[in-house]
């Protein structure tokens, strides 16, 4: 064998060698159920994740289909960041099954629940299909409160850790900046709606709960008769009684929701709709975890002077 291909084989070797090895520039491949968590996973991994997120703003998170483009997404992740609680029980359990990524299943580091590192509001003491669309585990609509969103970051951070350890310290110092920052945030957010407490609003789905009770707001009604049920006409005239005795400042919907009984309710009731932008990209200010709740309280502000 001459020099030449001595030297050839050699740096063949090498190369195999360096292509087994995790590198440390590697982008983590991540799948965010939802925008609110592939943001969140923005701001944590910075330039060391390809984000894909399996549904937008637009969607109602409940209803998802298992379609095959997020089962060949499903297939590559090294995470998958979800809410858990049930919310993505009608379509995830299928995309995880599917893809057949062993890293990404129940149980694995490469699967993150959101709503296990925080308190669950609305838990029932029993569940009855009666009672319409109850989740067992309690609400899952937890991102709305931001003190949750920081909860979830230290957890996330640490799983994010775990999977890519060779950039364990960057990760862990994103996490300090972006805690830095998301409490000065609460702070102000805090101050600026304190004239939203005891503010009585309808809404559409129990979707607003964890808002709600972080800002002390009051929702007297709702849209759904039962969660997850549409509105009905004996319903409708029902709350729009009710608000007779005991008036509403807005009705207030997320961006995904079906206008027409919003609109049919705050038309004959004279108060005004509020549509809040729910998740990253619910409208157009909502451009990140900030923007949410930017936009969020500066729409709820504006009803309740």
């Amino acid at each position: 064998m001459d020099t030449m291909m001595k030297h050839t084989l050699k740096w063949l070797i090498v190369l195999a060698a360096l292509l087994q090895m995790p590198s440390a520039f590697a982008a983590l491949n991540i799948f965010a159920c939802t925008p609110e968590w592939g943001a969140l996973a923005k701001e944590l991994a910075g330039d060391k994740a390809n984000i894909y997120n399996a549904t937008n703003a637009l969607q109602d998170p409940h209803h998802v289909e298992a379609r095959p483009s997020l089962i060949a997404r499903a297939r590559s992740a090294d995470l998958v960041i979800c809410t858990g609680a049930d919310l993505e029980v009608g379509w995830l359990p299928l995309v995880l099954t599917q893809s057949g990524n062993a890293k990404i299943r129940a149980g694995q580091p490469g699967n993150f629940e959101a709503s296990r590192f925080v308190s669950m509001l609305e838990v029932p003491a029993t569940v009855d299909r009666s009672q319409g669309d109850v989740h067992p585990g309690g609400n899952p609509h937890i991102h709305l409160d931001p003190r949750n969103i920081a909860k979830v970051a230290a957890a996330l951070g640490e799983r994010m850790a775990q999977i890519d350890a060779g950039d364990a310290d960057g990760y862990r110092q994103r996490v300090k900046n972006f805690l830095e920052r998301w409490q000065q945030a609460i702070a102000r957010w805090e101050k600026d709606g304190a004239p939203l407490k005891g503010m009585a609003v309808v809404g559409y789905h129990k979707n607003m709960s964890y808002l709600n009770a972080w800002l002390g707001i009051r929702e007297i009604g709702s849209l759904e008769p039962k969660p997850g049920l549409p509105p009905t006409t004996a319903h409708m005239s029902e709350l729009l009684a009710r608000l007779a005795k005991d008036p509403a400042k807005a009705v207030v919907r997320s961006a995904y929701n079906d206008p027409r009984a919003a609109e049919w309710l705050t038309g004959n009731a004279k108060i005004p709709a509020v549509v809040l932008p729910f998740t990253v990209g619910g409208t157009d200010k909502a451009k990140d975890l900030f923007g949410l709740f930017d936009d969020t309280l500066a729409r709820l502000l504006a009803v309740a002077k």
